[in-house]
């Protein structure tokens, strides 16, 4: 699973605080889901599948309608945060909730340490109700939803949870946008100066 930190163009992210929000951040800096593997990468990345699971099938579909569930949930969610309700975005994301998320059990490992398993090899609907349910539960959930922050990067178009001690946090990722923040100050006050 990746960090926090971006050290490739194409690294995914997952530090948003919520799998629906990570799925958001594919689109930045560029399209991050370019690929069926890469799909496949992300959806393992997120935790929506335990570790080893197949997912046989994959095909260009999950691809599309991955990114066409991104899109709504973005329209979604920026609307919330800039207080315009996106009421067709949030139709289609009811209709993605409405299916089955994949059933998990629980097994004991040889050590006896407790893992997740999937009931059935789970299929793409399964997988996107799973998203988008989680997004109905953010959004519905006011103490999460009052969370819910813009990055404040330039540039950045990122949406994340703000769990952090006094909710002062303003940035997607310290490392990444928060870093660069850190090094424009420090630019500026070089200039002044020097100047």
């Amino acid at each position: 699973m990746a960090t926090g930190a971006a050290t490739a163009p194409y690294e995914l992210r997952f530090d948003s605080g919520r799998i629906c929000l990570d799925l958001l951040a594919t689109t930045h800096p560029a399209e991050r889901l370019d690929s069926v593997e890469r799909l496949r990468m992300w959806i393992a990345g997120a935790g929506l599948v335990p570790p080893g699971t197949r997912l046989a099938g994959t095909d260009a579909r999950w691809l599309t309608d991955f990114r066409e569930l991104r899109g709504q949930i973005g329209r979604l969610v920026r609307g919330e945060l800039e207080g315009r309700p996106a009421d067709g975005a949030l139709a289609r994301v009811n209709a993605w909730a409405r299916e089955a998320p994949p059933a998990p059990y629980a097994v004991r490992t040889e050590e006896g340490v407790l893992v997740r398993r999937l009931r059935t090899p789970p299929g793409r609907e399964e997988l996107l109700a799973a998203v988008a349910r989680e997004t109905v539960e953010l959004l519905t959930d006011p103490r999460a939803r009052a969370g819910l922050r813009q990055c404040q990067g330039d540039n950045c178009p990122l949406v994340y949870l703000d769990t952090s001690r006094g909710r002062r946090r303003r940035w997607c990722s310290s490392e990444v946008c928060g870093n660069r923040e850190r090094v424009a100050r420090h630019r500026r006050r070089a200039a002044l100066a020097r100047g």
